[in-house]
């Protein structure tokens, strides 16, 4: 009888986990689709992957191989597969507002890596598309507000212990990028991700930018202008200085500081040892962003699968995709004109998203 019990609730615990799994269709099956569909697969609580698409066949076909999935190469079928609880989008940033809108039609709970989309039109398009539907439905792929060492920046500026934020002094830099790397792609590849993060730091919204361009490194080549000093200024009168440098063969270093009225709070660096060795110490820089942001990333794919299953969204939202697309071409216009470059949104941002 004991035994039959047993049994009995194995199979209730088992019938429970089937009933909350999360399945989730994967359109984009690049290196960094691959990547999310191993996180999904073999990391992340909750979820399942049950189909995939790509425009290239094989592509889908590979990625399918990790988790027993579905292959599709139209996204739209992907979408409208009715085994699909949420769609995962890590395709191009030019192919997002199509499967973006009609995700949000289907209803579907939506992932979607940086950018939103490449214009900030379309991520207009988006906002407005979300906003009437009347559901919460998107969260976007910055996941530096999930790293450990920003996330304890915000809470010791939330304590108000350190009074109002002043200034902030951050860098962005990498040890070396590709030749087709250009000069407009500092703000849209590299600086996107402290658009992001930096306005959640202090809860306020951009009101112009300038760049300032230093002397070139021997590193880059014509069509990069490379490091450049960002700066932002925000509603509230806080000022930002970026340094962006993405041939600094050092290291993939990131730091931000800010300074408060009453303190200055700098981001702890990824703990590493310190080695004593040949008369000299020294410690472990990271090399590019997917060892230094791993758990990051791990964190906000796990944060939106408990979210979504729950039916809402909580992290970076449609809003914040399109706040960022303004400020980046902000910054673009700054990078050519050297002035300082105001930053309007077409429209006040609706009470939808406050």
């Amino acid at each position: 009888m004991k035994h039959e019990i047993k049994i009995k609730k194995q199979k209730n615990k088992k019938m429970m986990e089937e009933k909350i799994m999360l399945r989730v269709g994967v359109i984009g099956c690049g290196g960094m689709g691959k990547d999310h569909i191993r996180r999904l697969t073999n990391k992340i609580q909750g979820a399942e992957v049950v189909a995939v698409s790509d425009v290239f066949e094989e592509s889908a076909k590979q990625a399918a191989e990790i988790c027993g999935a579905k292959v599709y190469t139209d996204a739209n079928e992907l979408i409208h597969d009715p085994e699909v609880d949420a769609v995962f989008i890590v395709s191009p940033g030019f192919a997002h507002v199509d499967s973006l809108l009609a995700a949000i039609k289907a209803g579907k709970r939506i992932f979607c890596e940086k950018p939103l989309c490449t214009t900030a039109e379309d991520c207009l398009k988006v906002v407005n598309a979300e906003v009437e539907s009347g559901k919460h439905l998107i969260q976007l792929g910055f996941m530096r507000r999930y790293d450990k060492g920003y996330m304890q920046v915000k809470e010791a500026l939330a304590t108000g212990e350190y009074g109002e934020p002043l200034m902030l002094h951050c860098t962005h830099r990498n040890p070396e990028v590709g030749t087709n790397y250009n000069t407009p792609m500092a703000v849209h590849d590299t600086a996107i991700h402290e658009i992001d993060v930096l306005h959640w730091l202090v809860d306020d919204e951009y009101e112009s930018a300038q760049v300032i361009m230093p002397k070139v490194t021997k590193y880059s080549h014509s069509e990069l202008k490379d490091p450049q000093i960002m700066l932002l200024r925000t509603k509230k009168g806080v000022c930002i200085d970026v340094e962006v440098f993405v041939n600094c063969k050092f290291g993939y270093d990131i730091n931000c500081e800010v300074v408060c009225e009453d303190g200055a709070i700098k981001m702890p660096s990824p703990i590493y040892p310190s080695i004593r060795k040949n008369a000299a110490v020294s410690t472990t820089i990271d090399t590019d962003c997917f060892v230094r942001f791993k758990d990051a990333y791990d964190t906000e794919v796990q944060d939106w699968v408990d979210a979504a299953s729950e039916g809402v969204i909580k992290g970076p939202n449609a809003w914040d995709g399109y706040l960022a697309a303004v400020t980046a071409d902000a910054l673009v216009k700054a990078q050519e004109t050297g002035a300082i470059e105001k930053i309007e949104t077409a429209v006040e941002k609706p009470e939808f998203y406050k």
